[in-house]
């Protein structure tokens, strides 16, 4: 689909993280995820929010952090089987997208825990075409700390240069990046974070996409909603479907994609099922047909 065709919308989760609310709450975050049965009705109610919609999102995207388990703890297969029976109900019509986060394969991720993710989930970073807009999806671990496998980082690194070099050819309307943990929370220059990039890989990368282009760049990890610009560049964080760390509700964003701009809102799970899109949005859909 490399060509324009009107705009478009997508739906973008984040975290639905099975295991983690049990965890928080008896502040036992390392063992405490033997039990998921909160998480399971959020990400039910989530899937048909996004199947009562009409018109149809393009595609779900789920930005990481799929389940609460770390690569070989005792309930992440469980955890992320249940997943799968949730997301089996999604509308066949709508494409699901999947990004990998520290808890899928680990916060020192190893070649092994990244292969693992790739017979679960998919590639673990990859590229789409959706009506003239181009999607890059990114392993961000790679890039938080790739101590034990050096070599993926610098796989995923030749590989993003050649996709911008390939979209910057193509005249693609916009270039729009998914990762789980974000570049920044709302500044650029912001102190490092377990919630963000560290400062010098960040200010490289924000620099390369920028450079390139890129929109907006859309992550979860931080469990609310956050955000801010560098440049032209927009760096949207998506509150989670599962546990929420400060105010926000379970939520999902909605974003639209004109020609000229991408426009999002993040949605409530009861108010995205009950109301759908507003009229706002759904207007500028309907424009340019």
């Amino acid at each position: 689909e490399y060509q324009w065709k009107g705009p478009f919308y997508f739906i973008q989760g984040a975290d639905p993280q099975f295991g983690l609310m049990k965890a928080w709450t008896h502040g036992d975050t390392d063992n405490g995820d033997d039990e998921w049965g909160e998480e399971i009705k959020l990400a039910q109610q989530a899937v048909q929010a996004i199947n009562k919609l009409s018109p149809k999102p393009k595609f779900f995207v789920l930005c990481g952090d799929l389940v609460h388990g770390m690569p070989g703890t005792r309930w992440k297969k469980n955890q992320e089987q249940d997943l799968k029976d949730v997301l089996k109900s999604t509308d066949q019509d709508i494409p699901l997208i999947f990004v990998s986060g520290n808890h899928d394969i680990g916060n020192t991720p190893t070649s092994e825990t990244i292969d693992d993710y790739c017979k679960n989930w998919g590639d673990d970073y990859f590229s789409f075409w959706v009506g003239g807009v181009f999607f890059v999806v990114l392993n961000s671990q790679l890039y938080f700390d790739c101590s034990k496998c050096p070599e993926l980082r610098q796989a995923q690194d030749a590989w993003l240069d050649e996709q911008l070099a390939v979209a910057e050819k193509q005249k693609c309307k916009h270039i729009i990046v998914f990762q789980h943990i974000p570049l920044f929370l709302s500044k650029p220059d912001e102190d490092d974070d377990y919630f963000n990039l560290n400062k010098s890989v960040r200010q490289e990368i924000m620099e390369k996409f920028h450079k390139a282009g890129i929109r907006a760049v859309f992550s979860g990890h931080y469990h609310r909603n956050a955000g801010g610009f560098y440049k032209g560049l927009e760096m949207v964080v998506s509150s989670a479907i599962g546990c929420q760390l400060g105010k926000d509700t379970h939520g999902l964003r909605v974003v639209v994609v004109t020609e000229e701009k991408v426009v999002h809102k993040y949605y409530s799970l009861t108010e995205l099922g009950s109301h759908g899109i507003e009229k706002e949005l759904l207007d500028m859909l309907a424009e340019q047909k």
